[in-house]
């Protein structure tokens, strides 16, 4: 490492050596400390099969931030990692991957050489994600990572389940389940996606068993007619009446079916009249339980008909539909077809319709569960930021069923249940039994399902911690301070922690849920592998960085909203990153003489500071009140905006300018001071930017001279103190005389540019003001400086302008610059002679080939009409140049 950054800006050449050095120093470590407040963020565990996409990104920078900035606050900062062994989605990898090595499937090579290859995978491709990780910069305490089958989940998952089963909340049943027949598992609601799509009602006329007119029906699903034990009128609806308790024939299939009345057929949708399939639809079944009809499935597991469909048999579902509909059209039962937006769901992971299923599966009861989770939102003792997401929260948990948490695969928990083989008891145990408590027997067999990945993900916030042993952990850490996650999982996940954690912990698991949305395209769509939009986070950091990749990510972004990749924007940010570099640099350097060594620097003493100084410090001082208070309000987006102001605005563009003719002075003492404020400053600006860009932060860090007297042992910028406002640190009157400079050397810019003048141009001013005669003394020296000013003229504000000045306006008065002082009238009246002779040409050039017949009858319409526009555009150029000739005094001839 040389004395001072290198000349260019290129994160390539420190991003992995400062996080390895990180590593090495236990950097990112938290312990059991009495003598520090805890803070602890659980990470939302990534599946084992995936890879960092976008919305990781977003998720992990937010929780990156706000533990580092609580890390520097003094918290012992623990960021727990961990990963999800995603049941279905590994699976399904795992047995392609078999298929495509062997040609077989899981069932070919049996459960136990499956789980073995299952294994095999994870150990290689769970670490992936986690290294992808750090390449973001992720501060987690690696020590610590879990994963949801370890042996310490593993553990909780079978104690949780054992004692919900213990007090009645768990139990097996035969129910309507949702089922996927390409994942062939069962799903629980909240993981199964409703969509709209464009579909067909089917109305078919059922035939009368006793010659009468019949009724007709209306289905979305006419394949699953094969299932059909009635036909269910309303009691209310008249056109019925005469033919309750009657019989109708199912169309081609024979069966006789009964009329029966319900309060689930509405009247005024399609006929009235509802085909009742308790076997393949959630309501139906309802209803055929209340009247105790018969249930007949007519589909198998994968969606192919079974011997009920008859000829049918063996077909897809979707073909069954194509067939029969063919042959029932052909027998005169079709009435007549509609086309309508039909609500269909679909398995969340492989986005293929799902089927009611009847099945025996387990299931948790919900309605106890759900009350203590209720009452954590009503009281405040669980916040949602935002707080409109509490809506949805309690809407959910004030509605919910039953969770069937029975999976039909083999990767996962598997049910601590034992079958006892002589007498069919079903015994519910941490280990197998030795004994069977009904028939004295010693032969079991396990269940082979396993659990839903949501049931053990649900545990994570303690079971991470040690739960269910009484660790130092669980009691220092629990409950953990802040979940971050994205909007769409509050169901899937969130809920699932909150009522888990209510129930064994008899508290919520966190103090806040931080909602964030989804990040989208450039056109706000979401990305996704069949639009191609996706975009690899990894390519990212390699093109311009993980700092400019983060800060990108959060700034502009507000809680709980969908934000965009924006490419311009990470453009902004690397040059934000750039901007910082470059003023660092600067300040190194001159912190050292030509052959590296420190400078003296005068401490901080109010009475040597001048109002440069106490202006900087006093915005500095400003902008941690502000950043700390949006980060104790999770406004990370905000918060980043402010210390890009601080930094960008203040910083760079107006504290070093303002401070440079000091730094090459002659007075010692007061370059002494110079040097000390330039290097102070800078390390509280970088101690506000490290928890959003913290490489880049840390790599300044280390040229800057460490403060004995604060700083850390190891020097290192991730340990340092978070910077804490100060009451001290307020110079009103100071930041009042700056900021009157910033105005008036902006208006000076303002007025340079719109007459086009060259800032290399000496000015001389008259400033006229009542109030500010003092201010404007003390800050002359700068605006002569930086805006090019040989002399400013103080003038009351009634006192008589000169003729030919351009003014502009500040808050306090007025600036009037002598028009001869900005502009050089002979060269610019020569060069607007010469414009206006190209603008001529270009005039009679267009005239010319628009006067030609041939062109205008042989061009296409749109080159002719772009001809007629660059005509217009040059006249109106050359009535520009013409006025301006004119107000100059020069002739001119339109």
């Amino acid at each position: 490492m040389g004395k001072n950054l290198a000349k260019t800006y290129d994160p390539k050449n420190f991003e992995d050596r400062i996080y390895e050095m990180w590593e090495d120093k236990g950097a990112f470590n938290a312990e059991v400390d009495s003598d520090k407040k805890p803070f602890c963020i659980v990470m939302p565990p990534p599946n084992i099969t995936g890879q960092l996409h976008m919305g990781h990104a977003l998720d992990q920078t937010l929780q990156d931030i706000l533990t580092r900035w609580r890390r520097m606050q003094g918290y012992s900062a623990l960021w727990l990692p961990g990963s999800d062994h995603a049941s279905i989605a590994t699976e399904v990898k795992v047995n392609d991957a078999i298929h495509e090595e062997t040609g077989k499937d899981k069932k070919d090579i049996g459960r136990e050489a499956f789980l073995e290859r299952a294994w095999k995978w994870k150990e290689e491709y769970g670490g992936h994600i986690t290294r992808q990780c750090r390449k973001l910069g992720d501060s987690c305490d690696w020590r610590r990572e879990r994963f949801t089958m370890d042996e310490g989940c593993n553990k909780a998952v079978t104690e949780f389940f054992i004692r919900l089963y213990e007090k009645g909340m768990i139990y097996k049943g035969n129910r309507l389940v949702n089922w996927c027949p390409d994942c062939m598992t069962t799903l629980s609601d909240a993981e199964v996606d409703h969509e709209d799509v464009q579909g067909k009602y089917w109305y078919f006329h059922y035939p009368a068993k006793d010659g009468g007119e019949g009724i007709t029906v209306a289905t979305s699903r006419p394949e699953t007619m094969f299932g059909d034990v009635a036909i269910a009128v309303n009691p209310d609806d008249e056109r019925y009446a005469e033919l309750v308790g009657k019989t109708v024939i199912l169309p081609i299939v024979g069966r006789e079916i009964p009329i029966i009345t319900d309060e689930y057929p509405d009247p005024e949708k399609g006929t009235g009249a509802v085909k009742i399939t308790p076997a393949h639809d959630a309501n139906d079944f309802l209803v055929g339980q209340r009247h105790g009809l018969e249930i007949m499935s007519c589909m198998n597991d994968d969606a192919t008909m079974n011997e009920l469909a008859g000829k049918y048999e063996g077909m897809d579902r979707y073909e069954c539909r194509r067939e029969w509909v063919r042959d029932l059209e052909e027998a005169g039962f079709l009435v007549k077809v509609e086309e309508l937006t039909i609500p269909v769901g679909k398995c969340y992971r492989c986005h293929n319709a799902i089927e009611p299923k009847l099945s025996d599966q387990w299931f948790v009861r919900m309605e106890e569960l759900a009350k203590p989770a209720v009452e954590a939102a009503k009281s405040g003792r669980l916040k949602h930021v935002p707080e409109r997401f509490e809506k949805n929260y309690l809407n959910w948990l004030n509605d919910i069923h039953d969770w069937c948490i029975s999976r039909q695969l083999w990767w996962g928990h598997r049910i601590p249940a034992y079958y006892c083989d002589d007498c069919d008891e079903v015994v519910v145990g941490r280990e197998i039994p030795s004994v069977c408590p009904k028939c004295g027997g010693a032969h079991f067999h396990q269940d082979e399902d396993v659990l839903d990945t949501w049931f053990s993900s649900g545990l994570w916030p303690f079971s991470t911690l040690g739960w269910p042993d009484k660790t130092p952990e669980l009691e220092y850490f629990y409950p953990t301070s802040v979940l971050v996650t994205g909007y769409d999982i509050l169901f899937f996940w969130v809920i699932r922690m909150v009522f888990s954690a209510c129930e064994i912990m008899e508290e919520p698991p966190f103090e806040y849920v931080f909602l964030h949305g989804l990040v989208r395209d450039e056109q706000g769509r979401k990305m996704s592998k069949s639009l191609g939009n996706g975009i690899d986070p990894l390519e990212v950091i390699d093109k311009v960085g993980a700092d400019a990749l983060r800060f990108m990510l959060i700034t502009g972004i507000t809680p709980g909203n969908d934000t965009r990749f924006i490419w311009d924007r990470l453009e902004s940010s690397r040059n934000f990153a750039n901007k910082l570099w470059n003023a660092s640099r600067f300040t190194i350097m001159n912190l050292q003489d030509d052959n590296g060594n420190l400078l003296p620097m005068a401490s901080a003493e109010t009475s040597a500071l001048r109002d440069e100084d106490k202006w900087i410090i006093s915005r500095v001082n400003e902008a941690v009140q502000d950043i700390t208070n949006s980060l104790e309000k999770f406004e990370l987006g905000l918060a980043g905006q402010k210390v890009y102001e601080i930094i960008w605005d203040e910083y760079c563009d107006w504290y070093i300018e303002l401070v440079k003719a000091r730094l090459w002075g002659d007075d010692e003492q007061d370059k002494a001071t110079a040097r000390f404020i330039l290097q102070s400053v800078l390390k509280d600006l970088l101690k506000l930017l490290h928890p959003f860009m913290p490489f880049i932060t840390e790599e300044i860090w280390g040229y800057l001279p460490a403060d004995k007297a604060t700083d850390n042992n190891d020097n290192l910028l991730i340990k340092a103190a978070w910077p804490e406002y100060d009451t001290s640190k307020v110079y009103a009157d100071s930041v009042a005389k700056i900021e009157t400079a910033k105005e008036i050397i902006k208006a000076i810019r303002n007025a340079r540019t719109e007459v086009d003048a060259a800032p290399s141009r000496k000015l001389n001013l008259i400033i006229k003001t009542d109030t500010l005669n003092d201010t404007i003394e003390a800050v002359a020296a700068h605006i002569q400086k930086i805006a090019n000013v040989v002399d400013i003229e103080i003038a009351e504000t009634d006192a008589a302008a000169p003729d030919d000045a351009v003014s502009a306006v500040f808050s306090g008065g007025e600036i009037l610059i002598p028009l001869a002082e900005l502009v050089d009238f002979e060269a610019e009246r020569e060069r607007l002679q010469k414009e206006k002779k190209r603008l001529e040409g270009e005039v009679a050039r267009v005239d010319k080939k628009l006067a030609n017949a041939g062109f205008v009858a042989k061009a296409p319409a749109a080159v002719v009409e772009e001809e007629k526009q660059k005509g217009e555009k040059y006249r109106e150029m050359l009535e520009t140049v013409n006025n301006r000739l004119e107000s100059m005094g020069a002739t001119s001839v339109k």
